[in-house]
């Protein structure tokens, strides 16, 4: 061997040369190194002995076949595999070219890129640096967009093992090797990866990446909606220290608002308390009969500062997500339920608003201040309301006068101006799932509409109003919450619709609010109330978030932001910076850096809140399939909420449940789907099946895993409209001349699968807290 010691002849680097050209190449093959250098002859020979002698020392690692690194060193750039995710939810990348004792990298948060968050079996390109406690890598975008990963459940047979996918949607049933399935049980959920590789007959190959669970846990729902959404769960070890770390909040740079009487209104079952309110006579004679109403929000920004690892990690998730059993909550329980909670009796940093209405409901002015507050009383809505409807208890008696009849005076002043401005009167019929104490469904209630909501929702709408005026006014960038007007095809969709039930709609007449409120009002007490109202909140657009001011359409506003809940959402802590930048209130506001990435934000809060209400709604879906799963064979009464080619969609009265009654279910003739009448009309007899009707059904099959509910139709169809066209095959009895049947009366195509939904369903929202 030569000795390491000698000089190197004349023209080869030097090793630490060397080393320190692949540090900056991340790997190069031996002749990439000898065309750096420029060496020929004799100098390459001496280049494979010293990259011999670099390896043998331990200074040298492959990379791929035929590559060399600097040992335990990554490139500046690689595609990686994600290996692994550790106990506190940390993702651990791996180069796809590595070796064996190649480092891992922890995976850094995307800082808002759109898409489905990375999960194990994932294939990335990441950019890689050496962070204080190793690699860190960050990501640049997704490879394979998680379509080599199955969320399933264990199938195991004397001859095999297999994973049949939990997304009714997916065709991908894995056969696992006999080497994994030995610790696998029936009935256990997995997340597993399809192994790459052609195969031309029989079920896909795969590999287990993590065992998450069991089919039968009754926590299983939201776990899979958590697995199968990429919602990010628990918190880095560096978050919960910073968490940890933070101190009580003091007067100094705050206003001293602790003699204001805020209290705080929420659901009975809420832990954290983000807003609290207080309303009073405004003594001012240039307002005779106006108010002044408080609002104060939780000041989160003290907490979460830009650049910080809490601040990175509630990027990456955006908001909390919500579920039966559980929260994913966006920031850590030592804030979001301490800190940052505004809890009764405690002092209490925040931001708060003091907005003036007129006798009429008409704010007439506003100003934030930086604070320092306590509650005064902590107030579950059933509780306020039950005090103003003259049931008062121990905690309500008290403060009758002082507060809670000034805040029902103030409201109903702020409801005129709400009134004459008309935004959307949807009612959203919200279905409440109630936990039992051994982790089953007690009961699924519909959530009781009250006063009380509307006026905490009234007085945070007002609140994130000021919130937008006043950046405008500063002139200050901000995230806005918009909702853009329906599209002329909505209205159009909408108008077929409405003329099938005897209430027209001129096609060129614009869909305002005013519009809209005034059919609902019309259809409010007829047979087809909810399905108006189910249709009219299919036609609107989705709301967003934007650094691009178009208005809110569904609140009637000009301009609106979100700013009362930082705790659960970030582009609400977006907002606070702003504020805190524009009105000098301390160092911690808006960054140039995070103005100059307020789109990447915006479009990154967009998604997240997309990605959480699809887990919500996918875990509602399997928690009233295991609720109903032992009622297979009941009958019920519901309204068809969906006519599609494939079957109808069906809500139950009693629970809110949604289905499908499959198309080759309904009869002996064709059923076709006339989409401009919205109904699946039988091709012989024209006996129809149409939307918002009320039927009787029975439940064939409820599916926990997957969500789905399959129903039997028990209700006759209506009759053939005589208005309509004559039926295609003219209307004959059972053997008339007609389409040649397949099965029960399909003339082919594929049956549709069991669960299968519509798109748009109706849902509600948490507190107005998504408006």
């Amino acid at each position: 061997m030569t000795n390491s010691s000698k000089r190197p002849p004349a023209g080869l680097p030097d090793k630490d040369t060397l080393l320190a050209f692949l540090r900056e190449a991340g790997s190069a093959e031996k002749t990439d190194i000898a065309r750096h250098f420029g060496l020929k002859g004799g100098d390459r020979r001496a280049l494979r002995e010293m990259i011999r002698e670099l390896e043998e020392e331990g200074k040298l690692g492959k990379r791929g076949r035929k590559g060399f690194s600097e040992a335990g060193a990554l490139p500046p750039v690689g595609v990686a595999d994600v290996i692994e995710r550790d106990g506190d939810g940390e993702l651990y990348v791996r180069l796809v070219e590595a070796s064996a004792d190649a480092p891992r990298a922890i995976l850094m948060p995307d800082k808002g890129k759109p898409g489905p968050a990375p999960g194990p079996g994932d294939r990335l390109l990441v950019k890689f640096q050496r962070g204080g406690d190793g690699w860190e890598a960050r990501l640049i975008k997704k490879l394979d967009v998680g379509t080599n990963r199955v969320l399933g459940v264990i199938r195991k047979s004397a001859r095999e093992t297999r994973v049949e996918p939990v997304d009714r949607r997916s065709k991908d049933v894995l056969l696992v090797p006999q080497a994994q399935s030995g610790d696998l049980r029936d009935g256990d959920l997995v997340l597993a990866a399809i192994e790459k590789g052609e195969q031309r007959f029989g079920p896909k190959r795969g590999k287990i990446l993590e065992h998450i669970g069991k089919e039968d846990d009754p926590r299983a729902a939201s776990l899979i909606a958590i697995y199968a959404h990429g919602v990010p769960t628990g918190f880095s070890e560096a978050v919960e220290r910073e968490a940890e770390d933070q101190a009580l909040p003091t007067l100094r740079g705050r206003e001293d608002l602790r003699e204001v009487p805020f209290i705080t209104i929420d659901p009975a079952d809420a832990r954290d308390h983000d807003d609290a309110v207080y309303a009073a006579r405004d003594e001012d004679p240039k307002n005779p009969n106006g108010w002044i109403v408080w609002v104060a929000i939780a000041d989160v920004a003290a907490y979460v500062r830009p650049g910080a690892h809490l601040d990175r990690e509630a990027r990456d998730k955006g908001n909390s997500t919500y579920f039966p059993d559980r929260v994913e909550p966006m920031l850590p329980e030592v804030l979001s339920n301490g800190l940052c909670s505004l809890k009764e009796g405690e002092n209490r940093a925040c931001l708060a608003v003091r907005m003036v209405f007129d006798k009429d409901g008409r704010k007439t002015g506003h100003k934030f201040v930086r604070g320092l507050m306590r509650s005064h009383a902590k107030l579950s809505y059933e509780q306020a309301q039950a005090a103003i409807d003259g049931q008062p208890d121990d905690a309500t008696g008290p403060i009758m006068e002082a507060i809670l009849y000034p805040l029902w005076n103030a409201y109903h002043a702020m409801l005129k101006g709400r009134l004459k401005r008309s935004p959307l009167q949807i009612e959203s019929a919200e279905r409440r799932i109630r936990m039992a104490p051994d982790g089953g469904i007690a009961s699924i209630e519909k959530r009781a509409s009250l006063e009380a909501h509307r006026l905490i929702e009234e007085m945070m709408i007002q609140a994130n109003v000021c919130a937008a005026e006043t950046l405008e006014q500063k002139k200050t960038p901000l995230i806005y919450r918009v909702h853009d007007a329906p599209s002329q095809e909505k209205i159009f969709n909408l108008a077929d619709f409405l003329s099938t039930i005897g209430k027209p709609w001129n096609k060129g007449e614009p869909g305002t609010t005013k519009r809209f409120n005034k059919l609902l009002d019309e259809t409010r007490d007829g047979e087809y109330a909810d399905v108006v109202n189910e249709v009219v909140l299919r036609t609107q657009m989705q709301a967003i978030y934007s650094p691009d001011n178009v208005g809110h359409f569904g609140l009637n506003l000009d301009r609106y932001a979100h700013f009362t809940s930082p705790i659960r959402r970030y582009s609400d802590l977006i907002v606070h910076r702003g504020l805190i930048r524009a009105l000098g209130f301390g160092k911690d506001g808006l960054t140039d850096r995070e103005i100059a990435e307020l789109p990447a934000i915006a479009e990154g809060v967009t998604m997240t809140e997309r990605r959480s209400m699809a887990a919500e709604r996918d875990a509602m879906d399997r928690y009233i399939a295991a609720f109903l799963e032992d009622r297979v064979g009941a009958t019920f009464t519901g309204r068809i909420t969906g006519v599609t080619r494939f079957g109808l969609f069906i809500r139950l009265d009693e629970t809110g449940a949604d289905g499908l009654v499959p198309v080759s279910t309904l009869g002996s003739e064709y059923f076709a789907h006339d989409d401009r009448a919205h109904a699946l009309v039988g091709e012989r007899t024209g006996k129809r099946f149409t939307l918002g009707r009320k039927v009787e059904v029975k439940l064939m099959e409820a599916t926990p895993v997957t969500g789905g509910l399959v129903f039997e139709m028990l209700s006759e169809p209506e009759p053939r409209d005589p208005n309509a066209p004559a039926p295609r095959y003219g209307i004959r009895g059972r053997g008339g001349d007609g389409p040649p049947m397949r099965g029960k009366g399909r003339p082919g195509g594929p049956k549709p699968r069991n669960g299968s939904k519509p798109a748009g369903g109706l849902k509600g929202v948490r507190k107005g807290k998504r408006r």
